[in-house]
């Protein structure tokens, strides 16, 4: 048989494309049996953003923010810096090393040692904070280190960093309305940095201002729920819009943990902490509704709290 050459064409390398032109367009998964018991003419659906290469949602503002501070020459000679709860280190330090920059995590002892793992692995340097203080604590040390060094570190912010929050709005968004057709109703999603809700709540109030925006808190500040912050006792991030979100949904740390269990067990989907205290939220809601569908983010899959306990607990 003949073998046929097929010319190989080779971009240059200034259009060659990297591997934060891979983030986003996760697919949007139908919920089927976890809707089996509500009316037919109610749908839920959720937004798989364990897709992104780096593993989370956290890929979308991570990038942004570093594809912004390159724009503007911030990162010029530097170490980016930042404080993170696992997912948004674990994005930068993807991005960040693929491109050659150095980067330094100030993260919660208290997180989940699989996501510590995994940014040792990518080489970045880390400090951990009191696990006491959680994410705010960690944030913190950041802002001192950064004022003490600001010529050693781009201090990258995702509290106030507008770029977190505008990466949802220039791509969840628009991918949410075009993969539902226009005819989502209501939005759940967790409030940690508050950057997926502002900037895809932004844009879905932009597009339709009968969609409803329902946050997801925890129900106490210490809650063992990683990723979301309870913010009526925490520090409140700088780029959050309190005008924007329609109601609050507070969940338990154990019903999150009994969600993600059915979530396992039912739908074939190992998710995240984080993402299962949204479907209990997003089911709660969609329960009340005679029509509607509900759209849901998961940020994370749960490979990296397969060590918690909660997995095997009975129902």
């Amino acid at each position: 048989m003949n073998k046929v050459s097929v010319p190989i064409q080779v971009l240059p390398e200034q259009q060659s494309p990297s591997l934060m032109d891979h983030v986003g367009n996760t697919p949007l998964l139908p919920l089927k049996r976890l809707s089996a018991s509500l009316p037919p003419t109610v749908q839920l659906f959720a937004k798989a953003e364990w897709f992104n290469p780096a593993g989370s949602i956290k890929d979308r503002p991570a990038s942004n923010i570093i594809r912004t501070a390159l724009e503007k020459g911030w990162l010029e000679g530097k170490t980016l810096l930042d404080s993170s709860s696992g997912n948004m280190g674990i994005a930068y330090a993807t991005y960040a090393t693929a491109l050659g920059i150095p980067v330094h995590l100030i993260l919660p002892a208290s997180v989940s040692p699989a996501r510590i793992a995994i940014l040792r692995a990518h080489g970045v340097q880390l400090t951990l904070s009191d696990p006491q203080e959680g994410s705010d604590g960690a944030q913190h040390m950041a802002e001192k280190l950064a004022e003490t060094r600001s010529d050693l570190y781009y201090y990258a912010n995702q509290y106030a960093n507008p770029a977190n929050w505008e990466a949802h709005y220039l791509t969840t968004g628009p991918e949410i309305t075009a993969q539902t057709g226009g005819r989502i109703t209501h939005f759940v999603a967790g409030m940690g940095t508050t950057g997926t809700m502002t900037g895809t709540g932004r844009y879905l109030k932009a597009y339709d201002p009968s969609i409803r925006l329902i946050g997801v808190q925890p129900s106490e500040p210490m809650n063992g729920i990683e990723g979301v912050k309870h913010l009526p006792t925490s520090r409140v991030p700088d780029i959050y819009d309190d005008n924007l979100v329609d109601e609050f949904v507070y969940i338990q740390a154990p019903k999150a943990h009994a969600m993600a269990r059915r979530l396992a067990r039912e739908e074939g989907l190992l998710v995240g902490v984080s993402a299962a205290a949204a479907a209990h939220a997003a089911f709660e809601t969609a329960s009340s509704l005679e029509n509607g569908s509900v759209v849901m983010i998961f940020p994370d899959s749960g490979v990296k709290y397969l060590d918690q306990p909660f997995w095997v607990e009975k129902d």
